[in-house]
């Protein structure tokens, strides 16, 4: 069972997150509300996978990335994002984003991105 760590400053956004993951048999090990908050529990729990959004007070998913994958990079990471942040996707790709999913939330689009990391 693969382990997913959840970084968004919606406690909404993480509420259903969680919920499609964990019924589709994801381990759920940890979430977090900005971006240094997700880079410290990225070392801590070393989840298979983290949900990013792009956006969030503090440390944005942008710079949480640069992090996560500076120290591991083979990383997975899926960039969660809004409407309109096509520059912040495009400089995502360039860090090394591993998918992309659109708020709001499709199950399948989710689990697709999960499965192909």
């Amino acid at each position: 069972m693969k382990s997913v760590l959840i970084v968004d400053d919606s406690r909404t956004s993480r509420r259903i997150l969680r919920d499609i993951l964990e019924r589709a048999g994801y381990n759920v090990v940890g979430e977090a509300v900005n971006g240094q908050e997700g880079f410290d529990q990225y070392v801590k729990l070393t989840p298979d996978i983290v949900t990013m959004d792009i956006t969030m007070p503090e440390m944005d998913g942008i710079e949480c990335l640069k992090l996560i994958r500076k120290n591991n990079p083979n990383a997975k990471v899926v960039m969660v994002t809004a409407a309109g942040q096509k520059e912040k996707m495009m400089e995502a790709v360039k860090i090394g984003a591993a998918e992309f999913v659109a708020k709001p939330f499709v199950e399948e689009t989710v689990l697709d991105a999960i499965k192909k990391c």
